[in-house]
């Protein structure tokens, strides 16, 4: 199967004629009339997917759902649809990290393309997260002082510097900075670096 769809929109007949098409299509497909209906059967990131969402929703609008995702931490690219397309809300949506804004009505072949492309987008997106996942659960297990060792290293510092600033020997400096490379699974210096930088850590 090529990936999961779930479709926000409050017209049934939309909802129903975009599920037939994309089940045909060989996707797996959920619909939701509403913003609040998604955010009880929240979706998961780890299987594959994306988000179709109408931007003209009744209580929760498409954008406030958006925003409301981003909060949660959802990597579901979102593509918007609209009747009635404003420039303004296009760029918000955008900007705010929509993967594309699609005007109603649409023609299956726009509507498959928009889907395959978010959902390659999703693909990468999540292989992301989960390799900084990884890396966040390899930090937490440094020690509290393999932990200001790793934050010395990191900033370019000597050995006799976070030594000195640490109360020990450049010896204890070494063996803890061996034990945190190992823990960190990274083989020099640069990579801790980029790991350091990819989860925030260095800015």
């Amino acid at each position: 199967m090529p990936g999961f769809v779930h479709i926000v929109d409050d017209d049934v007949s939309f909802r129903r004629a975009v599920e037939r098409r994309l089940t045909k299509a060989g996707y797996g497909v959920a619909t939701y009339a509403s913003a609040e209906h998604l955010l009880d059967r929240l979706p998961s990131d780890s299987v594959l997917g994306c988000i179709l969402l109408d931007v003209r929703i009744p209580g929760m609008s498409g954008p406030q759902l958006q925003r409301r995702l981003s909060e949660l931490g959802s990597t579901l690219p979102i593509i918007f649809l609209s009747g009635y397309p404003d420039i303004p809300t296009t760029v918000r949506t955008i900007k705010a990290g929509a993967v594309n804004f699609l005007t109603k009505p649409i023609s299956s072949e726009e509507l498959l393309r928009a889907i395959e492309q978010a959902i390659a987008l999703h693909t990468s997106k999540y292989r992301q997260k989960t390799m900084l996942d990884i890396v966040r659960t390899h930090l937490a297990a440094l020690t509290p002082r393999e932990r200001q060792v790793f934050n010395f290293v990191i900033r370019g510092a000597t050995n006799k510097h976070a030594a000195r600033a640490l109360g020990c020997t450049e010896r204890t400096i070494k063996a803890h900075r061996h034990r945190l490379m190992e823990k960190m699974q990274v083989q020099c210096l640069a990579e801790l670096v980029s790991v350091a930088e990819r989860i925030g850590v260095l800015m």
